[in-house]
């Protein structure tokens, strides 16, 4: 079968680049995204062709809809994209009396308007193809909520909704769309936000999750395994959610 060409927004961040190796290792002819060019990419990319595997950097910024357009034209020009992860994010966390407007839209604006760029050039290649996979990575604090992270927590709360109504309008098309909500992931951010006691106090599992179990979580959403799954927020959190 030819390989299946893929997307991964922010690609350079720890849990971008799991993501990136796994749909790589499995065949997919992966593009990386970045919003500039950085050592992480160009690192990750030459570890990806070093191991065989296809892979290709595009650099975009996502709040730019003109930009956007003009990096996705490029790599439409070689066909379309039928695996695409919205993973791109970033955090301004402050508690919300103290938030200022740029926090709360530089949040949504990455979330929220990298979905809309990104997922809206993509899809009508992808539904010519009668095939596709769309995940998007929401988080648990959409669902749980999180203290300093109003503006995170409400633009992963409207990705899921975003990921259901999206689901249902390309169901008939042989096209996917969920979303994976990871609880405290171990990539550097989680490692300075929480501490092994704060872990076990939270969590009842008692560990935090690797990067790479997220990735094999994607992997299998992008997979023909998971056909039959659409519309759906996977958490993947060790308990978290069953203790709220």
């Amino acid at each position: 079968m030819t390989a299946r060409r893929a997307l991964v927004t922010g690609g350079s961040g720890g849990l971008g680049r799991a993501i990136c190796r796994r749909l790589a290792a499995g065949g997919h002819h992966v593009y990386v995204h970045a919003s500039r060019p950085q050592p992480r990419t160009d690192t990750l990319l030459a570890e990806l062709l070093d191991a065989g595997a296809q892979a290709e950097l595009v650099h975009f910024d996502l709040t730019d809809a003109a930009a956007a357009e003009a990096a996705l034209e490029s790599v439409l020009a070689a066909g379309p994209i039928q695996v695409l992860v919205n993973n791109a994010a970033i955090h301004r966390d402050a508690v919300f009396p103290a938030m200022n407007a740029q926090q709360w839209h530089s949040v949504l604006d990455v979330t929220l308007g990298g979905f809309f760029h990104v997922t809206r050039a993509l899809l009508l290649p992808m539904i010519r193809t009668r095939w596709g996979r769309i995940v998007n990575i929401s988080s648990v604090s959409a669902q749980l909520g999180n203290r300093g992270q109003v503006n995170y927590s409400a633009a992963k709360g409207a990705l899921n909704a975003a990921t259901r109504s999206l689901a249902l309008e390309v169901a008939s098309r042989g096209i996917t769309v969920n979303a994976v909500a990871p609880g405290i992931i171990m990539t550097g951010m989680g490692e300075q936000h929480f501490d092994a006691a704060a872990i076990a106090r939270m969590v009842p599992m008692q560990r935090a999750g690797s990067a790479e179990e997220v990735a094999g979580l994607v992997d299998f959403l992008t997979s023909e395994a998971a056909a039959y799954i659409t519309g759906q927020v996977l958490c993947i959190n060790g308990g978290m959610y069953a203790q709220s």
